[in-house]
């Protein structure tokens, strides 16, 4: 395979000295930026359930909903992910956040599961298209004091925006009469002004031939990275996978398999994902490679077993029970609330650092939710949860054995 562009050229900088305020300014506007992007990708996860109310679909329909999310976001990912490269920065973010714009404006004129379903797809696009620019673009304007800060807020703006827009969208679905209007309304109008405010962030790069080719979708892991990567992709796999769960199924699950009716909760449950991810990012940024493997991997598995433990059907029996004889209470102690009826060395190799392990995250990301939309009309949403977490599992099983051969690999060739 002839190399790519990106592998063969370097890109030339507009403003090669802007200055350190400004850089300052970009950067962190890029951050939030990104951090309200995701945080708007996070929001209909707590409000599946009243649209199911609304229109009378079935718990199935939901996984579909985020399945057709995550191919679009994984088709423009594989596709514009470098298009960046060749018409710059501010151009292609512009019109990713325009697009997500347009997509919180048809979740509010939406009529039904046809129109979710646009909706969803449009916002895939649009995030897909973003994401790998916001890495490049910060790792361009990342502050020369602070190496490796670009590569932390990038993980960091991530898990934030999504914990923050799933617990938000929850707190205010469960308190507005018009959630999906406030909401998506509100959004629509955060997103304009964060392309708006695109124009003050620099841009680093000049517009040069092989846009067309860019476009041509590629996932490829460098050769002497391989074995590496090998190593590591079941947990990579594994940890996306758990993300598109908690996306796609356990808001579903919390109001159908548990009975608890309450968007706050589904917001919540999602952000006690997210939220500590970021949390643990930034603890653990001095830490070596290989011990953050080794704990995450361990927490990892306790983690999804205590999930398939709270929806395997014996134990959502008992919490269902408890659940019911504790609603009498919560109930005369508020009268007046009737119950709710719906629910990143050089400047350029962290750049192609930051981009290119997204293609293989959001592969662990949207296929098992894809899988999962599939078999769930034939098996059952509870049964396809407990499955899916089983496979997240055996998974992070697999890399503890890996991480423990390749260490133990790695001592010896050091003696």
């Amino acid at each position: 395979m002839p190399p790519t562009p990106l592998e063969t050229q370097t890109d030339t900088a507009v403003d090669a000295a802007p200055r350190p305020a400004r850089r300052t300014l970009g950067f962190w506007w890029l951050t939030v930026s990104a951090g309200v992007l995701l945080a708007a990708s996070a929001v209909p996860a707590p409000l599946y359930v009243l649209y199911q109310a609304r229109w009378g679909f079935s718990a199935t329909t939901l996984t579909i909903v985020f399945a057709v999310y995550v191919v679009a976001l994984l088709l423009a990912l594989l596709t514009v992910g470098s298009l960046s490269d060749h018409l710059g920065r501010r151009p292609v973010l512009a019109a990713a956040i325009a697009l997500d714009a347009v997509a919180m404006l048809l979740f509010v004129a939406a009529d039904g599961v046809s129109d979710l379903l646009v909706a969803r797809i449009v916002q895939g696009l649009a995030t897909g298209a973003a994401m790998g620019t916001f890495g490049a673009a910060l790792v361009d304007l990342e502050p020369r004091h602070r190496p490796g800060l670009a590569s932390l807020v990038n993980g960091m703006a991530a898990s934030l925006g999504l914990g923050v827009g799933a617990l938000g969208s929850g707190l205010l679905a469960q308190s507005l009469a018009s959630p999906t209007t406030a909401v998506f309304g509100s959004l629509a109008v955060v997103l304009v002004v964060a392309g708006v405010g695109l124009w003050l962030v620099p841009e680093t790069v000049e517009r040069r031939p092989g846009a067309l080719a860019s476009l041509r979708p590629s996932v490829h892991v460098p050769p002497s990275a391989r074995r590496r990567f090998a190593a590591v992709a079941p947990v990579l796999i594994a940890t996306w996978a758990t993300g598109g769960l908690y996306l796609s199924l356990v808001p579903s699950l919390v109001a159908g398999v548990l009975d608890v009716h309450s968007h706050l909760v589904a917001g919540a449950v999602v952000s006690a994902l997210m939220l500590p991810a970021a949390v643990a990012s930034y603890a653990g940024r001095h830490q070596s490679n290989e011990r953050l493997l080794r704990a995450g991997t361990l927490l990892l598995l306790v983690g999804t077993a205590g999930t398939v433990a709270a929806i395997e059907p014996r134990v959502a029996a008992r919490l269902r029970g408890r659940h019911r004889r504790r609603r009498p209470r919560l109930r005369q102690r508020l009268p007046g609330r009737p119950a709710h009826p719906r629910l990143l060395g050089h400047r350029r190799a962290p750049r192609r650092a930051v981009r290119r392990p997204l293609r293989h995250q959001y592969l662990g990301f949207s296929v098992p939710a894809v899988i999962a939309g599939v078999v769930a009309p034939t098996v059952g949403l509870q049964t396809t949860g407990v499955a899916y977490g089983v496979f997240v599992i055996l998974l992070a099983a697999v890399a503890a054995v890996l991480s423990g051969v390749q260490a133990r690999t790695t001592a010896a060739a050091a003696d």
